[in-house]
């Protein structure tokens, strides 16, 4: 018996998603959340062996609990479920370690197809997401141009991001004047919609 952990935030899909797992026999859903800070305890508690996990879940992302699960509970392997199919989400989740990377708009048997696959210790991938993703260039920002823009795209004021990350107010400028030099974008919310949408932050 495959033992599931599904975290995701829309209810119809939630439901949708563990409804078409139990109705297998070999499959078994042992927890279900809706937000993302507690996935690796939940996982451990359960003994979950597939984590189904939701890229862009409130309180922490698919891939923030896809990194911690790596190190705090490796006998969970993860499959991301998302509607946000960008080259940078992907090569994230390979970084990390992502054992599968389906889309939300696939059938009820890819579903199927990549937990079982997942849990027999293969890895899933959409092959159109694969080849965009290896035709695209990688991040041009450091970690810690990540982090500051991450900051600001949260609302953060440079002084408020200074005092945050424990850097100087002239550094923090000159980290997100230098991801907008890197991005080509036009200003500095132009550089988190870029970097959003490229998949980095």
């Amino acid at each position: 018996m495959i033992r599931v952990l599904v975290a995701e935030d829309m209810r119809l899909l939630r439901e949708t998603v563990v409804a078409a797992l139990e109705f297998e026999d070999d499959i078994t859903v042992v927890a279900v959340l809706e937000s993302g800070e507690s996935i690796v305890s939940a996982a451990a508690d359960a003994r979950a062996e597939v984590a189904v996990v939701d890229i862009d879940l409130p309180g922490r992302t698919g891939l923030e609990a896809a990194a911690e699960m790596r190190t705090r509970y490796p006998q969970c392997r993860v499959l991301i479920l998302t509607a946000l199919a960008t080259p940078g989400h992907l090569k994230r989740a390979m970084e990390i370690g992502v054992c599968g990377f389906i889309l939300k708009d696939g059938s009820r048997q890819d579903l199927l197809h990549a937990v079982r696959t997942v849990a027999a210790g293969g890895s899933v991938l959409d092959p159109g997401l694969a080849y965009t993703a290896l035709r695209t260039p990688g991040n041009p920002l450091t970690e810690r141009e990540v982090e500051v823009l991450r900051c600001f795209a949260e609302g953060a004021a440079p002084k408020q991001i200074a005092a945050r990350l424990h850097l100087s107010y002239g550094t923090v400028r000159n980290y997100l004047a230098s991801a907008v030099t890197k991005l080509q974008a036009r200003t500095r919310v132009d550089a988190v919609r870029l970097a959003t949408d490229a998949g980095w932050l």
